[in-house]
C-alpha cells in the first residue's frame, strides 16, 4: 500500500515559539499530497468560481444587447422603412420567394432587412436607342440605319422574375429584329415604305417582349445613312431623270403650241384683216416692253388702194386686190 502523508498530520506537529501545536481552525490551507488521483469532490469545487464567471458575463451581454437595441431601434425603423414612388412598383422577396399580392405600390413599406429583398421597377415610358445597324438590304446596297424604340414595363413581377435584364435584353432584342426586317427590302423600299417597317417591327418586338412583362409602344427608323458613292450615282440619276422629264414636257407643249398655231392660221386665212390685226397687236405689245427701233412688214396690199392707175390700164377692168403673196410674185415679173 501507498504511504500518505498530508499536510495536516504535518502541520499538527508543528510548534508554536511557545511550544503549543496548532489547532485544526488555524491550519490555513489543507491539501492532499498524494500520488493517487484527486478525489470529484475537489474537481467540483474547483469548477464553480468558473460557472459564476461566465453567468456574470452573460448577463453583462444580455443588459448591453438590450439597451443597444433600445438605442438603436428608431434608426433601424429608417432602414426597414421602404418609399415606392408613384411611377415604381416594388416587387418584394422574403426567404426568396415573392410575397402574395404581386408588385406594391406606390407608398411607405415596412420590410425586414435581414431576410427581405426588395426590388424596385420603373413602369414609366422610357426609349432607347438602337445601336447603328450596317445592313445589307436585298438589292446587295450596304446602308446604315438608326433607329428608336419606346416601350413600358406592364407586368413587373415578370420583368423581374423571367429575365435578368430587361433593358438590355429589349435592346438587343430590337437590334436583332431590326436587322433581319430590314435585310428583306430593297433600298427603295426602306427609304419610301418606313411607315410599313416600322409597324411591321413593333408587331414582332411586342410578340416577343410580352413574356417578360413588358410592352413595346412604338418603334421608329430615325435615319438611314447611305454611302458617299452610292449617294452621288443617285445624284446623277435623278439629275438625268429630271432632265429627260424637263425634255418630254417641253416636246408635249411645242406639239400642244403647234396644235395651237395651225387653228389660229386655219381661222386667219379665212380673214385676211385678222392677220392684220394681229399684226398690229404683237406691235403694240413690243413696244409697250421695249423701247427700240422695229421694222414692221407692211403688206402690199394696203398700198393698192394709193397706187395711181397706168395710163394705159384706164379703161382695163378692176381687179379683186391682190394678197402679200401675190403682190410679191407680181412684182418679181
Amino acid at each position: 500500500m501507498s504511504e500518505k502523508v498530508t499536510d495536516t498530520d504535518i502541520a499538527m506537529e508543528e510548534i508554536h515559539g511557545d511550544g503549543k501545536r496548532l489547532t485544526a481552525a488555524e491550519i490555513p490551507v489543507a491539501t492532499t499530497r498524494t500520488s493517487d488521483p484527486p478525489s470529484d469532490t475537489s474537481i467540483m469545487a474547483d469548477s464553480a468560481p468558473d460557472k459564476d464567471e461566465s453567468n456574470a458575463c452573460a448577463g453583462l451581454l444580455k443588459f448591453f444587447s438590450t439597451i443597444f437595441i433600445i438605442l438603436f431601434f428608431p434608426f433601424s425603423l429608417l432602414c426597414s422603412l421602404k418609399m415606392v414612388q408613384e411611377y415604381e412598383r416594388a416587387v418584394i422577396f422574403r426567404l426568396g420567394r415573392i410575397l402574395h399580392g404581386g408588385a406594391k405600390g406606390p407608398g411607405l413599406f415596412l420590410v425586414y432587412p435581414c431576410i427581405d429583398d426588395v426590388v424596385k421597377v420603373d413602369i414609366r415610358t422610357r426609349s432607347f436607342d438602337i445601336n447603328p445597324q450596317e445592313i445589307l438590304t436585298e438589292d446587295h446596297v450596304t446602308v446604315t440605319v438608326d433607329a428608336v424604340m419606346y416601350f413600358r414595363v406592364i407586368d413587373p413581377v415578370l420583368s423581374v422574375t423571367r429575365v435578368e435584364d430587361f433593358i438590355g435584353s429589349s435592346k438587343m432584342l430590337g437590334a436583332t429584329t431590326l436587322r433581319n426586317i430590314l435585310g428583306t427590302y430593297k433600298m427603295t423600299e426602306l427609304l419610301t415604305n418606313r411607315a410599313d417597317i416600322n409597324r411591321k417591327m413593333k408587331v414582332l418586338l411586342d410578340e416577343a417582349t410580352d413574356p417578360w412583362g413588358v410592352d413595346v409602344e412604338r418603334v421608329e427608323i430615325t435615319d438611314v445613312h447611305l454611302p458617299d458613292t452610292l449617294q452621288r450615282a443617285m445624284a446623277a440619276e435623278a439629275e438625268a431623270t429630271r432632265e429627260a422629264k424637263a425634255k418630254v414636257i417641253a416636246a408635249e407643249g411645242e406639239k400642244k403650241a403647234s396644235y395651237a398655231l395651225k387653228e389660229a392660221a386655219d381661222i386667219m386665212s379665212e380673214s385676211p384683216a385678222a392677220l392684220q390685226l394681229r399684226y398690229l397687236q404683237t406691235l403694240n405689245s413690243i413696244a409697250a416692253e421695249q423701247n427700240s427701233t422695229i421694222v414692221f412688214p407692211l403688206p402690199l396690199d394696203l398700198l393698192q388702194a394709193f397706187k395711181a392707175p397706168a395710163p394705159r390700164q384706164l379703161h382695163a377692168p378692176v381687179h379683186a386686190p391682190m394678197h402679200s403673196s401675190q403682190a410679191t410674185e407680181y412684182c418679181a415679173e
